[in-house]
């Protein structure tokens, strides 16, 4: 006998999305052995690298501050120049 799958709701946000998933289980709505594998080879980077030279010193400040906030220093930097560029 074939598993019956509940109906995934219509969600109004991804915020609503994301709170009805940390509660569910996704296994009682999608059946995952009919799933396949895929492959997006045309997907182009969202984001610039650049170079940019810091102080060592600075460096390593950031990444003890990243390190306690459980992010990677990059990270970490690219939120900080977002927030100063948002004031």
């Amino acid at each position: 006998m074939q598993k019956k799958f509940k109906k995934i709701p219509y969600f109004k946000s991804e915020k609503e999305e994301r709170e009805f998933w940390l509660t569910h289980d996704s296994t009682e709505y999608v059946d995952y052995s009919k799933a396949r594998r895929v492959s997006f080879p045309n997907l182009k980077l969202t984001s610039k690298p650049i170079t940019i030279r810091l102080p060592v010193s600075l460096i390593d400040r950031v990444k003890v501050k990243a390190h306690g906030m459980d992010l990677p220093y990059q990270a970490l930097i690219k939120k900080m120049i977002f927030e100063g560029m948002s004031k």
